[in-house]
């Protein structure tokens, strides 16, 4: 009975010795749970992060494209729409977007291609339409005012990122707003002349 009683013993002080071990093990499992699940957080938070940069710095820019005049000219077809096709290749780009936040780079390529469209009507229009005669001149002198429109719609939006740009920085705009209500009022007029010409048939000289 004695042994009996010594062996129950020895039984009950091994289970003893063993429970605290399950306990710490227990402990650490939850510790390495609870530290894995800060760090799944903590990488979902990053990301978060890095997608929401990328949107801001996408809306920044707009979804603005620099192009060569063959792939943004808007002279082929017919007269009365020139305005929303200007607007199609300078302006929609930029819709919801605030200009003051415009990179320079993006400033840069809308100008190249207001050169560009500056370029064929001086280059190419003018020669074209003198040395043309009849329907061919009428369409080469309807194609010019589209032309006209598209390049004073990139000038003009040129001119409303600039002005954004100088009011978020504090700097005088007087300048600035002179050039675009000169500009501004060019626009207008190759706008009414266009759309006084709608359904003439316009012709590019690309």
């Amino acid at each position: 009975m004695a042994r009996f009683s010594f062996f129950a013993l020895l039984a009950l002080a091994a289970f003893g010795a063993a429970a605290p071990v399950a306990r710490r093990a227990s402990d650490d499992d939850s510790c390495s749970s609870s530290s894995s699940t800060k760090s799944s957080k903590g990488s979902s938070a990053s990301s978060s992060a890095a997608a929401q940069s990328t949107a801001q710095s996408a809306a920044s820019t707009g979804s603005f494209t620099l192009l060569d005049y063959a792939d943004f000219q808007i002279s082929d077809g017919v007269a009365g729409d020139a305005e929303a096709e200007a607007n199609a290749v300078f302006v929609d780009p930029f819709a919801n977007v605030d200009l003051a936040t415009i990179d320079d780079q993006t400033v840069d390529d809308i100008q190249t291609m207001r050169e560009a469209a500056e370029d064929a009507e001086t280059d190419q229009f003018n020669p074209e339409i003198e040395s043309a005669s009849g329907d061919d001149a009428d369409a080469l002198q309807v194609g010019k005012i589209k032309n006209k429109v598209l390049k004073l719609t990139g000038e003009t939006m040129v001119l409303k990122i600039k002005i954004a740009q100088a009011e978020a920085a504090g700097d005088d705009t007087s300048d600035l707003e002179s050039k675009l209500a000169e500009e501004q009022k060019k626009l207008d007029t190759n706008i009414a002349t266009d759309q006084k010409s709608a359904g003439a048939t316009s012709q590019s000289v690309v």
